[in-house]
C-alpha cells in the first residue's frame, strides 16, 4: 500500500509495509526463512555491497520479513526508517553505536528500567563510554550534565516500572539547544499512546518483546530514525558525517540524507555487531502489531479502573499510575500520551518488602514473570529481581523501592483482576 496522511493508525498497523507476495499472492507477510539471496549477476552483487543499490544480500543485514516490520514500525512512529534487532537492549546499543566513541558520555534519566540502568552504568564502560544519571524533571540539571563529550540524551516516554511520563517537549528543547540527539525508549507507551518524534525526539527505541508483539512469544528490538537531525552540523558524529573507510570514503549523511542513520545501522551496525532479528520473530511481531490499538485501549481502560481501586485499598500506601488525578504527572497525559497513560504502574504496600513477596506468591491470574506488555496481567517485585543489582538508593530513584511491586495490567476482565488482587492483598497484609 501507499502510506499517506489519509490513513489512520488502525489501518497502518495492519497494512504499512506489507504487500501481497509477488511470487504467490500470499496476503499475510511470509516468513522468509533464508540465509542468503541469489544475485542477478556480478554487477548486481557489487552494487549491493557498495550501497549503490538497495536489496537483499544476507539475512544478518536484511530480510524481507524483517523489512516489512521495519517499515511498519517506522510508519507508526512517524520516522523515515528503522532497524530491527534481536532485543530491546540490542536496540539501545545499536542506537548509541554510531554516536559514541571512547571517552564519550550520554546523559540519561534516573527513571529507567533496571536492566537499562545496569547497561548504562556498568556494561557500556567496557566500550569506554559512560553515562550521567539525572532527574529529568530538573531541566537545569540535564543542561548542566551535558559537556563537550556528551553525544546523546536518553529517557523513556513512560518509564518502567513506575509509569512516570517524561515531559518530552521540554527535554527535547534542552537536547536541541546542545546540538544533541534525544533518544526515547517508547516501549511502555507504543506509538499508539505516544509518538516521541512529534515531541522532538531524534531516535526512538523499543523492546518489541513487550506491547508491540503483545503475546510473550519472542524478543526483538527496533531503532526508529526521525530523519530530522543534522549529523553534519558539527564534528561530533564522524561515523555519520565523515568518510567511512569500509566504503571507500562514503559519507553516510551526505549520501543518504535523512536516511543516514538507518543505512548506517544496517551497513555497519548489523554487519559488525550482528544483533539480527530472525524472520520468525519478525512475523510474530507483525501479527501482534495488527491489534496494537485494540489491545492498548483495553490495557488503558483496565489500568485506570484497577489503579483507582488500588489507590483506595487500606493495604496500599501509594499507586504511581499517571492516569490517576492524584498523580503529579497527570497533567502530562493529555499532552504527551493523549490516548492514555498505559498499562504499567507500581504499587507500594504498607506491609513492606515481606508484604510484596506474599502478594506476588498469592496472586492466581497475574503471572509472576520478568516481562511486561503481555495480553496477560503480570507482576514482579522489582527490588528483588529486575532492579536487584542496584543499591537501595538507586532502586528508590528508579521507582523500584523494596516495598513496591510492578504491575502490568493485561486485557482480561477487570472484575476478575480486582478480585485476584483483593484476595492476595488480604494475605499480604495479614
Amino acid at each position: 500500500m501507499t502510506e499517506g496522511p489519509s490513513y489512520g493508525f488502525d489501518t497502518l498497523q495492519i497494512h504499512a509495509g506489507a504487500r501481497p507476495d509477488p511470487a504467490t499472492g500470499a496476503r499475510q507477510t511470509p516468513i522468509y526463512q533464508t540465509t542468503a539471496y541469489v544475485f542477478r549477476d556480478a554487477e548486481h552483487a557489487a552494487a549491493l555491497f557498495n550501497l549503490q543499490e538497495v536489496g537483499y544480500i544476507y539475512s544478518r543485514l536484511t530480510n524481507p520479513t524483517v523489512a516489512v516490520l521495519q517499515e511498519r514500525v517506522a510508519t507508526l512512529e512517524g520516522g523515515v526508517g528503522a532497524v530491527c534487532c534481536s532485543s530491546g537492549h540490542a536496540a539501545q546499543i545499536m542506537a548509541l553505536f554510531p554516536l559514541m566513541a571512547p571517552g564519550r558520555n550520554i546523559v540519561v534519566s534516573t527513571r529507567l528500567y533496571g536492566g537499562s540502568i545496569t547497561q548504562f552504568s556498568q556494561t557500556i564502560k567496557r566500550f569506554g563510554w559512560s553515562a550521567k544519571f539525572v532527574d529529568f524533571d530538573d531541566l537545569d540539571a540535564i543542561a548542566a550534565a551535558i559537556d563537550d563529550d556528551t553525544r546523546a540524551v536518553f529517557c523513556e516516554s513512560i518509564a518502567n516500572p513506575g509509569g512516570y511520563i517524561t515531559d518530552l517537549d521540554a527535554v527535547a528543547k534542552v537536547a536541541d539547544k546542545a546540538g544533541l540527539p534525544l533518544i526515547v525508549d517508547n516501549t511502555s507507551a507504543t506509538p499508539y499512546l505516544c509518538r516521541p518524534i512529534d515531541h522532538g525526539a531524534t531516535l526512538v527505541v523499543h523492546s518489541m518483546t513487550k506491547y508491540l508483539t503483545g503475546n510473550g512469544t519472542v524478543t526483538g528490538g527496533v531503532v526508529v530514525d526521525s530523519g530530522k537531525f543534522d549529523w553534519s552540523a558539527s564534528d561530533k558524529f564522524p561515523s555519520l558525517s565523515a568518510p567511512e573507510p569500509a566504503y571507500h570514503g562514503l559519507k553516510f549523511h551526505e549520501t543518504f540524507g535523512p536516511l543516514a542513520f538507518t543505512f548506517h545501522g544496517i551497513a555497519i551496525g548489523l554487519r559488525d555487531l550482528g544483533m539480527t532479528l530472525n524472520p520468525q520473530a519478525a512475523h510474530y511481531t507483525l501479527m501482534g502489531i495488527e491489534t496494537l490499538s485494540l489491545r492498548m485501549q483495553r490495557h488503558v481502560e483496565n489500568a485506570n479502573r484497577i489503579a483507582s481501586w488500588l489507590e483506595n485499598h487500606p493495604a496500599v500506601d501509594q499507586v504511581t499510575y499517571a492516569g490517576l488525578p492524584s498523580s503529579p504527572y497527570n497533567d502530562r497525559v493529555a499532552r504527551i500520551c493523549p490516548n492514555g497513560a498505559g498499562g504499567l504502574f507500581t504499587v507500594a504496600l504498607k506491609s513492606g518488602y515481606e508484604g510484596c513477596v506474599k502478594l506476588v506468591d498469592s496472586l492466581e491470574i497475574f503471572s509472576h514473570v520478568a516481562n511486561l506488555g503481555d495480553t496477560r496481567s503480570l507482576v514482579i517485585h522489582s527490588a528483588s529481581t529486575t532492579h536487584r543489582q542496584l543499591t537501595e538508593e538507586q532502586q528508590i530513584a528508579a521507582g523500584a523501592a523494596p516495598n513496591v511491586v510492578r504491575i502490568s495490567i493485561g486485557i482480561e476482565d477487570a472484575d476478575d483482576l480486582i478480585a485476584d488482587l483483593d484476595q492476595a492483598l488480604a494475605k499480604a497484609s495479614a
